[in-house]
């Protein structure tokens, strides 16, 4: 009976050696801070991005990707969670524990994303995938919040927000330990070695780049070179016609941001290359995104939801929770995220994805193409996107879209927003005389606010997405909602 019971359990973790060993190899590049239009593929002039461009042409194109929260940490915890930011406790970015104090307002009071959470990569770990994290964290420093308590087995890079550009102290192998050159090399010289370990096993790689974050200096003279001989004649700028904008400020910032753009896209021709040179590139999907859009010069800001003016003078302060300089926004060139996904044998290259889609989906979409069950206790606000990446007509496919950022550090804000292809609504539910509308149909670029129209039929909308909004908030479980009228 004894050895009918060892010779069943043999069978049983046979098979289950041989489903891990045929499930694919995922690739999850995660950018810091990389707008929708810095990618070649959307267009702009300046973006020389011949391996992202050659990624997003090789699988799926998704330009209507969107980020629930446009600043880091929020967006990171939504993108592990597929759960909104006031579900975790985490609206605005954390900020070094060094310098921590409790926030006002709804949020904050966490350092970190709980460990409790069910997240995506422990659940790829317990089905037997070695699993790295290189590059940005920034969900939590103290060690309660390390990212191997989250099913990362190996961790190299730093544990919060920004470091240095060169010659960075970044942690490995859960020590500091100070590195000579460029952060994205040596980042990508790491994401390069552990794909060439040896392993039984399938494997999950999150390359969490550090740029193109500011600051975006020094790059390589080969970043800098479509660059470095160019002038303020040949630099365009969004909004070039925008109040007292300072144009000179915003086309020596946007030389400098592509650059950095650029030593994402050399090193990520480096990893590809890897992976057809260790015959891994037919079984890894990749995944390509960034955590949030940014602004350059758009709507005279610059930076991404937390904006900056870039006007002079900066606009007079006329709210005691808006200090001079900050402009929080959910812009579109915000919450938008440039997004591809090459699935070999799967996805048809030169697919492109016009439904809307948001970072609350990975969670459901990566365990459905590893075979992963997510457990019945999960709450998942997030859509499984195989059915579209496989080209299949989804009907009835919903593209209204909600986003929210409380804004607690530079500013005291609670924006909560609704959009569909036709309108935008963006309410501050703390600071009302900023609320915003926009018809996207005859203004893309949400330039004109038409938040006080009288137009009978424009106000009916607004009406309408404020009760979308506010039932949002309700079936997520905002406590925002109980201090609302």
């Amino acid at each position: 009976m004894k050895m009918m019971r060892w010779l069943l359990l043999c069978v049983v973790l046979l098979e289950l050696s041989a489903t891990a060993a045929k499930r694919p190899n995922v690739l999850f590049v995660l950018t810091d801070d990389q707008a929708p239009w810095a990618v070649g593929v959307a267009g702009h002039p300046l973006a020389k991005t011949p391996h992202m461009d050659a990624l997003f042409k090789s699988g799926a194109y998704l330009p209507n990707s969107f980020t629930v929260t446009p600043v880091c940490s929020p967006s990171r915890a939504s993108l592990f969670t597929s759960r909104y930011g006031t579900e975790l406790g985490i609206t605005d970015w954390i900020k070094p524990y060094q310098s921590w104090e409790p926030a006002k307002g709804i949020g904050g009071t966490e350092w970190g994303l709980d460990p409790k959470r069910i997240v995506w990569p422990r659940l790829m770990q317990k089905a037997g995938y070695d699993t790295a994290l290189i590059g940005k964290w920034h969900l939590g420093q103290p060690n309660y919040y390390h990212p191997t308590k989250f099913g990362f087995r190996y961790f190299m890079g730093h544990r919060h927000g920004g470091w240095a550009t060169v010659d960075p102290v970044m942690e490995k192998s859960r020590r500091d330990k100070g590195f000579t050159g460029l952060t994205a090399d040596i980042l990508a010289d790491e994401v390069v070695g552990f794909l060439k370990k040896k392993r039984n096993k399938p494997f999950l790689c999150c390359w969490f780049t550090r740029a193109p974050h500011t600051r975006w200096l020094p790059v390589s003279e080969e970043d800098a070179a479509p660059y470095s001989n160019m002038t303020d004649e040949d630099t365009p700028v969004p909004h070039p016609d925008y109040p007292n904008l300072d144009t000179k400020r915003v086309k020596r910032m946007t030389r400098e941001y592509f650059s950095s753009v650029r030593s994402v896209d050399r090193n990520l021709g480096r990893i590809m290359q890897t992976l057809k040179d260790l015959g891994l590139d037919k079984d890894t999907i990749v995944i390509f995104s960034s955590d949030h859009g940014y602004n350059m010069g758009h709507n005279g800001i610059w930076h991404k939801g937390n904006g900056h003016w870039v006007v002079k003078p900066f606009p007079e302060v006329t709210n005691p929770n808006v200090p001079r300089g900050q402009r929080p926004n959910m812009y579109d060139t915000s919450i938008k995220v440039p997004t591809a996904v090459r699935w070999p044998g799967v996805i048809k290259p030169g697919t492109v994805i016009n439904e809307t889609t948001s970072n609350l989906d990975w969670f459901p979409t990566i365990c459905k193409m590893v075979g992963v069950r997510i457990p019945d206790e999960a709450t998942i606000r997030g859509r499984d996107l195989t059915p579209l990446l496989k080209g299949r007509d989804v009907a009835g496919w919903e593209n209204d879209f909600y986003g929210e950022y409380s804004t607690l550090h530079q500013s005291q804000t609670h924006m909560r927003c609704w959009r569909t292809g036709e309108f935008k609504l963006v309410r501050d539910y703390l600071n009302p005389e900023r609320d915003e509308f926009y018809d996207l149909r005859k203004d893309p670029d949400e330039t004109t606010n038409l938040i006080g129209s009288k137009d009978k039929r424009l106000k009916s909308v607004i009406a309408e997405f404020d009760g979308l909004i506010r039932a949002k908030m309700k079936s997520v479980g905002d406590s925002l909602l109980k201090n609302m009228n």
